[in-house]
């Protein structure tokens, strides 16, 4: 029996690990990096062991230092989670050999599916269709043999772009996963990534949970996940799950996995990849199959014996991965701290977070910073409650792509199951917001500003003259400058007419508008002010009224989107022209390479990064003046 399980990773997965150990009477051990010291993983485990290093990003890769660390803390089993070295054979090996149970699949399973290339040459042998590209194939996608989550992947469709999106891609997989092999195969336009949880025992008996349809992506990254799969016939599931147990079968496999299907638009299923490890979209199918498979891996690694025929699904469940990223922006990924995480109480809600309240959000891991699901009798429901749960959740402090979720799942293509790959590229823009909104939400937070340094309306010189606070709006920069006056008649706001004050308080202010009455909660935290009301939600900075002439940046200026590295400079010079959306530079952060491009054609005029420099948010790293300007 598994007394005290190490988690050998961080964040949600091990919170969720750690939620299961805890409901069996398991103890506790956590790892982190420097930078994680503080983490909610690390303030929620029985004991927690340190992981030296001056590289964060790559101390969860050490797995001599994990193993040592589960030696030391007293822990007899090591759990993987996902990423980091959970798909690695010799860190199987080590727990092993340490005297230690894998709560995973056996090492030989592990390298037999480690790399994508050998994966698909062993499921072709097998007679499983698989995607090959020839010498002329064209659009192609480049993937890392050793990646997952989207990393080490590139789309080309032109010849000419092959060798450096090849030589981008092999960069990116060696500092994500320490091996740099590349490979390709066709891209398909309009397809569907359909995956099939497994589940074997050591005595035999392979399960396979439904399917899971996890088509809306972005960055070749799951966004959206669910199960049963719409649109999935009896011929196709059939075949979707012989194919996965088969894959089971073939190599030995015990515990939990997901074999990954790529459904061409004419419904023809291939063999993408098997997943020797949990997934991080897990909790739909326990959701619909009623179970808990942390538990599962747990029996199994004791040595259980499944039964015979997995449980019968019921309903439907929908994932949404919330994360500090600003979709409008090329999906940058944000740091920051999450001053505020809340989501409303409702039937069929879980949430995994890797996150609470005051947590910072660091440059050194993935962006996500929570999986929000529901599980419901239908589809329609899941996905009317998880809208619902996602626009009443109250998230403060970061961008996040909070606002898309939501849009994706009211969309009408998305409702009616037309799913594939490619979605979010044709989903488009989102309309622009009503700038009377956003007004609105300005207007509450200067009320709930005056409210809360002393009585309305407060003590003028001139009693005519207005009240007068200025915001910008996040993430757009667009400022509002908030006009009204507080007299016996009531509020007078500038550009507000219809809008009558009703009461105001620090956190709350209560307006009716147009006769309706809206209801508007208020957080400061220092200059940031988060407005969250009927009408959506709203992130502010308040503006001085006499700005420092020292805080000005010069126009044409590209700043450092988020902390990183510079990592490459382009064949520019100070003095060069340089077309709108030409590359400058790249700065790597959260293990992903990011491209600074010129806003518009101009002069570069300044050129402040060098490859290696370390930069914080804000940075200005070039100055590019646009034709025609002074």
């Amino acid at each position: 029996m598994i007394a005290s399980v190490l988690v050998a990773n961080r964040g949600e997965i091990a919170r969720r690990v750690f939620r299961t150990c805890r409901d069996l009477g398991i103890a506790t051990v956590a790892v982190h990096s420097d930078a994680d010291s503080g983490a909610a993983h690390v303030r929620e485990a029985d004991a927690a062991v340190r992981l030296p290093g001056d590289a964060p990003a790559d101390t969860y890769l050490r797995g001599d230092l994990i193993v040592k660390a589960a030696l030391a803390a007293g822990a007899d089993a090591v759990h993987p989670g996902y990423g980091f070295l959970s798909e690695n054979a010799e860190f199987a090996r080590a727990v092993i050999a340490a005297g230690l149970t894998w709560i995973g699949p056996p090492p030989e399973a592990i390298e037999a599916m480690g790399s994508k290339t050998r994966a698909k040459r062993l499921m072709a042998a097998a007679g499983v269709p698989v995607l090959e590209a020839g010498p002329d194939d064209l659009p192609v996608l480049v993937k890392a043999a050793a990646g997952g989550g989207g990393r080490g992947m590139r789309v080309v469709r032109e010849a000419a772009a092959l060798e450096e999106e090849m030589a981008a891609a092999r960069a990116e997989a060696l500092s994500a996963f320490g091996d740099d092999e590349v490979f390709l195969e066709p891209y398909v336009e309009d397809g569907r990534h359909i995956e099939v949880q497994v589940l074997a025992d050591g005595h035999g008996t392979v399960w396979t949970l439904g399917e899971r349809d996890c088509s809306v992506q972005r960055r070749h990254q799951k966004v959206i996940e669910e199960t049963p799969a719409p649109g999935v016939g009896d011929d196709l599931r059939r075949t979707l799950h012989e194919a996965a147990q088969a894959a089971a079968r073939a190599i030995g496999y015990t515990g939990a996995g997901t074999v990954e299907f790529l459904v061409s638009a004419d419904g023809r299923p291939y063999f993408l990849e098997m997943n020797t490890r949990l997934q991080v979209e897990h909790p739909v199918t326990e959701a619909v199959f009623g179970i808990d498979l942390v538990a599962l891996q747990l029996d199994v690694a004791e040595g259980g014996r499944l039964p015979a025929a997995p449980p019968r699904p019921s309903g439907h469940a929908v994932e949404a991965r919330l994360y500090a990223e600003d979709p409008a922006r090329d999906w940058q990924p944000q740091t920051g701290v999450l001053r505020r995480f809340r989501l409303p109480a409702m039937p069929g809600l879980r949430v995994d977070a890797g996150f609470t309240d005051g947590d910072r959000v660091g440059v050194h891991y993935d962006a996500m910073l929570a999986k929000v699901i529901v599980h419901a009798p239908t589809r329609e429901r899941a996905l009317r409650q998880l809208a619902g749960a996602l626009e009443r959740a109250r998230v403060h402090g970061l961008v996040t792509n909070r606002d898309l979720l939501v849009r994706v799942l009211r969309d009408p293509d998305f409702v009616a199951g037309r799913l594939s790959t490619a979605f979010l590229g044709r989903l488009g823009p989102a309309a622009p917001g009503d700038p009377g909104t956003v007004r609105l939400a300005a207007l509450a937070a200067a009320l709930a500003d005056a409210s809360g340094r002393h009585a309305l309306g407060g003590w003028r010189n001139v009693p005519s003259a207005p009240q007068r606070k200025t915001y910008r709006a996040e993430p757009d920069g667009t400022e509002h400058e908030v006009r009204y006056r507080l007299g016996r008649g009531g509020l007078t706001a500038e550009g507000h007419p219809d809008v009558r004050l009703l009461s105001a308080a620090a956190g709350e202010v209560v307006l009716e508008v147009s006769g309706i009455r809206r209801t508007f909660e208020v957080a400061v935290y220092g200059d940031e002010v988060d407005v969250d009301g009927p009408l959506g939600a709203h992130r502010f900075t308040a503006l001085p009224r006499f700005p420092d002439p020292v805080d000005r940046i010069a126009p044409g200026s590209l700043l450092a989107p988020m902390p990183g590295t510079v990592v490459r400079i382009a064949d520019v010079a100070v003095g060069d022209k340089v077309e709108a959306g030409r590359p400058l530079l790249w700065l790597e952060a959260m293990k992903m390479e990011h491209r600074v491009a010129a806003p518009a054609d101009g002069v570069l005029t300044a050129l402040h990064a060098e490859v290696g420099r370390q930069v914080d948010v804000g940075t200005v790293l070039a100055v590019v003046q646009e034709e025609g300007s002074a």
